[in-house]
């Protein structure tokens, strides 16, 4: 019997769990309240990244990615994703920064990563500042347009057979099992689904306790820089090594740290900040200052450059910073897909297909969902006595 799935969420995650379970031969139907895309997707820079990971099973899921965005750009076409293999660099601000920064990437080339030391930064970037001592080249780095990726694989698991159906979740329907049998909409609508797939992103924890299975999953606040169409100015991603601290850090309030990286486009794009404001969307000016001042210390050239805009949106953040991917214990037929945070883009791919090997219950390419228990939203549960189960 063809599984029936409803994927919650029409992102870029959604849009990858979507194409894979429809390839999987799965029953497949996309709900979301909104246009494809434009959540948290269309509010980030197309980051694929290995740089920023340290091992453990987020990097792990992020090899995976990495291999899959390769594929899907030979299936679907690069330039319809606009995938770029630019890759990452890392530089640091001081000697004592290039110690801790050349001994976690140590760590990374330990677990796969290729990695490259540079002592001369500006041979890789020209237009950076002078006297920075050191980084490190992150040749697997990558990047996609993050809209157009959601929507080209949207569009290619539709034309495998799924189908797109705007609404927003008001809840599960269940039979006398607990068990899923579908979902309903705020418009009345009952989508039939022996499994649903919770990829709502940063409202991946409403969506959660919609379906009677709630996940810690919190929004984080970011603001992107955009500049006026250059000719190519910057060649790679480009961020300080403070970076990978704050993107682990728990704090509530602002950080902020220096991410420059060029579109194909022209445009440069200048971050990121993280803040912890609840889904506040007010533009704070004082954050977009910060990160202006920050990209031109490290490439002096932007002092002369236009801003044409800037955006913010929030990233699905979970408290131990790893994303939620994997069946609910406390309703079955739920899928949790969500809280990546800033790297949804980049984990997109293999976190739809490893949601279809819980689907399907076994083994995706030899790897067992069972490798992943780090993600599983059962580390959130807690027992009565307050306990972890």
């Amino acid at each position: 019997m063809t599984l029936k799935v409803v994927v919650v969420g029409a992102g870029v995650v959604g849009a990858a769990c979507a194409f894979h379970a429809v390839s999987a031969g799965m029953d497949v139907t996309v709900t979301d309240r909104g246009p494809v895309g434009a959540g948290t997707t269309s509010r980030g820079e197309g980051n694929v990244l290995l740089s920023d990971k340290a091992p453990g099973p987020e990097l792990a899921l992020a090899h995976l990615s990495r291999t899959l965005w390769d594929e899907a750009g030979r299936e679907l076409g690069p330039d319809s994703l606009e995938l770029e293999a630019k890759g990452g660099l890392v530089v640091a601000s001081g000697v004592e920064n290039l110690a801790a920064l050349q001994e976690f990437a140590a760590r990374q080339e330990a677990a796969g990563v290729r990695v490259e030391q540079v002592d001369q930064v500006r041979d890789l970037e020209p237009h950076l500042a002078p006297g920075i001592p050191g980084g490190v080249h992150y040749p697997q780095d990558a990047q996609v347009q993050p809209v157009l990726a959601a929507a080209v694989l949207l569009r290619a698991a539709v034309r495998r057979g799924a189908r797109f159906h705007p609404g927003e979740v008001a809840g599960a329907v269940t039979g006398r099992d607990g068990r899923v049998t579908g979902v309903r909409t705020a418009a009345g609508d009952v989508l039939p689904a022996d499994a649903v797939v919770n990829a709502a992103g940063t409202w991946g924890g409403e969506v959660g306790r919609r379906l009677g299975a709630p996940v810690e999953v919190l929004p984080r606040r970011g603001f992107v820089l955009v500049t006026e169409p250059l000719p190519p100015m910057v060649r790679h991603k480009v961020y300080s090594a403070d970076y990978v601290a704050n993107v682990a850090s728990s704090d509530a309030g602002l950080e902020t740290s220096c991410v420059v990286e060029g579109t194909r486009g022209g445009t440069i794009l200048i971050g990121a900040s993280r803040e912890r404001v609840g889904f506040d969307t007010t533009m704070n000016t004082a954050v977009v200052a910060r990160l202006a001042a920050q990209a031109c210390r490290l490439f002096p050239f932007l002092r002369g450059v236009h801003l044409m805009r800037a955006y913010r949106g929030f990233r699905p953040y979970c408290p131990d910073h790893l994303p939620v991917v994997g069946p609910d214990p406390r309703v079955p037929g739920v899928v949790h897909a969500c809280g990546h945070e800033g790297a949804g883009i980049g984990l997109a791919p293999a976190t739809g297909a490893l949601v279809t090997a819980h689907l399907l219950g076994r083994p995706w390419r030899g790897a067992d969902p069972a490798a992943h228990t780090a993600l599983l939203p059962d580390r959130f549960l807690t027992t009565p006595g307050g306990a972890p189960q």
